[in-house]
């Protein structure tokens, strides 16, 4: 069954999405973050007779949801785009929505309110056709991804569905498997003493230097490890390093925080294990080290079988509107998709075309919007059945 989504209809929430200041105030403390645009939702989505719900995970980060009830006997399927956006330092007119050449320019354009007006564009395209859906598809703006994804990471603790789309922008391609991410924190301790004294100090930084060359070793190792066929090798870096009070005193302490890149099929555990392989290494010729390792944020990888029925029904939607074969491919960062699957939803990573995300020229094809929701619009009616 076809549908024809309402073009103009989705230009204009659009530029109205654009045009809503909803910086993540975890990244600008001046910043207003979801509140504004999820009003301009509810209105939008009440005016299509569409009935929501809005909650707040986090105090005045608001997330909404709209529901396009079917009349049961189907699967239930949400579309899932966030509202929040990074900053716009940099940025002239960053929310401008200036049209140029088919393009969108601003603030979240393309990362990810190009999305988000295809998903309403989706549902409208669904109640102008007449569609009668037997399962319930669910409309959902969700607060804080750019941070600590507080408006998805709730919602699957209230809503349950069978399926969901994250419309994070793929470029017009089913993304199956991101890579997750694991922060890890080590403290060294030394010993402080005056910088003429080396009989009474230990230097802490120069203890956390023979991590340093071992991390190098393992980065060496990581990078040429057999790579996932869709994402690649995992990978660590050591992004930030402190210690030390002064240029004439041995430091007492040293922090290196971390960032250790996981694909599918890693685990935390399997993280931590090498960085204790690294720790004993470096102080394998030192008896006295003492540090400590502390892991203090988790993001896992995401992964869908290209099998899965809700990738069958986004393949044959987007090659019936491509006129080509759908393209499977894997992403570096992290996105909202491995919370869902890890809720047990079976989830897919689809979305429009664009560049500039967190860059001071953001931009979206508003072409390939309009483009995202046929093709969502119609892989619910292969999904969620019609009665």
């Amino acid at each position: 069954m076809g549908v024809t989504p309402d073009d103009a209809f989705i230009a204009d929430v659009l530029r109205h999405l654009v045009q809503i200041n909803s910086v993540n105030p975890h990244l600008d403390a001046s910043a207003p973050g979801e509140a504004d645009v999820v009003t301009y939702l509810d209105d939008v989505l009440n005016g299509l007779g569409i009935p929501t719900r809005i909650f707040e995970f986090a105090p005045h980060r608001p997330s909404i949801v709209g529901t396009v009830a079917g009349v049961g006997g189907g699967k239930s399927l949400m579309l899932n785009a966030h509202i929040d956006t990074v900053a716009t330092d940099g940025m002239a007119d960053p929310f401008g929505a200036t049209v140029r050449d088919g393009k969108m320019y601003g603030r979240g354009s393309y990362d990810m309110k190009g999305a988000m007006a295809a998903c309403i564009g989706a549902v409208k395209a669904l109640r102008d056709a007449g569609v009668v859906l037997l399962g319930d598809v669910i409309v959902a703006g969700v607060a804080d991804e750019e941070y600590g994804s507080v408006g998805t990471a709730g919602l699957v603790e209230v809503i349950r569905v069978d399926a969901a789309i994250v419309t994070e922008p793929t470029h017009l391609q089913t993304c199956l498997a991101h890579k997750g991410y694991v922060w890890v924190r080590l403290h060294i301790t030394g010993r402080a003493a005056h910088g003429s004294r080396f009989e009474e100090g230990i230097d802490a930084n120069l203890r956390m230097g023979r991590v340093l060359q071992e991390l190098a070793v393992l980065e060496r190792q990581l990078r040429e490890s057999e790579p996932h066929p869709l994402v690649g090798p995992p990978s660590i870096h050591a992004p930030l390093i402190s210690g030390g009070t002064g240029i004439s005193t041995y430091a007492d302490s040293c922090v290196l925080q971390i960032e250790r890149r996981t694909i599918p099929g890693e685990t935390v555990e399997d993280v931590e294990r090498q960085l204790r392989e690294v720790v004993d290494r470096a102080r394998a010729e030192d008896t006295d080290f003492d540090v400590s390792l502390e892991t203090f944020f988790v993001r896992e990888p995401f992964e869908v079988p290209p099998g899965a029925a809700i990738v069958r029904a986004l393949d044959v939607a987007t090659e019936r509107h491509l006129g080509e074969v759908a393209v499977h491919i894997g992403d570096a960062p992290w996105m909202d998709a491995a919370l869902l699957s890890a809720a047990g939803v079976e989830t897919v990573v689809f979305g429009p075309s664009g560049g500039g995300a967190h860059a001071s020229e953001e931009w979206v094809d508003i072409d390939s919007v309009f483009t995202v929701a046929g093709i969502l619009a119609e892989t619910a009616i292969d999904y969620c059945g019609t009665a």
